[in-house]
């Protein structure tokens, strides 16, 4: 599967999951997916998904927090990793879509091949890690994780997409953050 085919997949099994969704192509594919005030759009801050969704998971517990990620983003991170797992937020799911390049700029290959994103999480002390690549295994780890104590992590390997990307999206930063802040107050 490419990777809009695994966000928008994804995309249709959300709940009441919050979402902050990594800058680029994820989020433009969430959007076109299932745009919702539960979602948070990570606009121009690459490497910081995990980190932001592990702040919200810190200051409510009480709602389950999904992350989705690229490989890139997190190999631009890896503290995140570190910390979520220190911290054991147990309602947070970090869900890393893995195409092994930086879609949004050109497809340039990252380290993801060579380096187990799994592993590192697994490492970091997350309290579930899956590896998928099909469909029908990332559906079953996804319903599988969300049903877990956290932190859990999903590496859902990918192709990237190709052809002409999803629509950016439609709202700019302060929008984003006035619309996402509106909807976890209001819960």
């Amino acid at each position: 599967m490419t990777t809009r085919e695994a966000v928008g997949l994804l995309a249709k099994q959300l709940k009441d999951e919050w979402v902050v969704a990594t800058t680029g192509y994820t989020s433009r594919d969430l959007q076109a997916g299932a745009d919702r005030p539960g979602n948070f759009y990570m606009i121009g801050s690459m490497g910081l998904a995990a980190s932001v969704g592990l702040g919200l998971a810190l200051s409510r517990p009480d709602r389950r927090v999904a992350v989705f990620d690229g490989d890139g983003s997190v190999l631009m991170g890896l503290g995140g990793l570190a910390t979520i797992g220190a911290l054991k937020p147990a309602n947070l799911i970090h869900v890393v879509f893995d195409n092994e390049v930086f879609a949004s700029t050109g497809n340039q290959p990252t380290y993801s091949g060579s380096v187990g994103l799994d592993a590192l999480a697994s490492a970091s002390g997350y309290a579930a890690v899956r590896r998928v690549e099909s469909q029908a295994e990332m559906e079953k780890a996804w319903r599988e994780l969300k049903g877990r104590e956290g932190p859990v992590f999903l590496l859902v390997k990918c192709q990237p997409t190709s052809g002409k990307p999803s629509e950016r999206v439609k709202l700019g930063p302060e929008e984003i953050t006035a619309r996402f802040m509106e909807e976890i107050h209001a819960k």
